[in-house]
């Protein structure tokens, strides 16, 4: 496998972990202890604490990403473009992600750290653009 498919392998793990690490357990957590019901958990409003709530949009944020990256990734493949640029980027948007992750979830959201969760979501965004026009290049040549 590829660099970047081992980081698109290594992104749907990020994204289970982030599921199971802080949604589930925060869920399993009150529901074993009897303070809520399963059936309590709804989608269509706001529940929990902040941390819960930031958590439930770090993992909404990774499952809104993946699949782009898994598109310019199987693009990658199809085309057989390979390469120590796509390789960096690809690390580079896994970094990223994983940082923006962890300070979505691990700070209080104040303009500071909101300014530097967003500097992590342009980087990947921008590593992934980047990815995208090496791989058309790789394609058309």
């Amino acid at each position: 496998m590829t660099i970047p498919q081992w980081v698109l392998l290594g992104f749907a793990g990020w994204t289970l972990a982030v599921l199971c690490a802080t949604i589930g357990i925060y869920r399993w957590s009150l529901i074993l202890a009897g303070r809520a019901r399963i059936s309590d958990w709804r989608a269509d409003q706001a529940q929990g604490s902040d941390w819960y709530r930031r958590a439930m949009r770090a993992h909404l944020n990774c499952v809104e990403n993946l699949p782009v990256y898994g598109a310019i990734v199987l693009c990658a493949s199809a085309a057989g473009a390979t390469g120590g640029l796509l390789d960096a980027l690809a690390l580079l948007v896994i970094a990223a992600r994983i940082c923006q992750t962890v300070v979505h979830v691990g700070f209080t959201q104040t303009d500071l750290v909101a300014g530097l969760r967003f500097l992590f979501f342009f980087v990947q965004i921008a590593a992934m653009i980047a990815m995208g026009v090496a791989v058309a290049i790789a394609a058309a040549g």
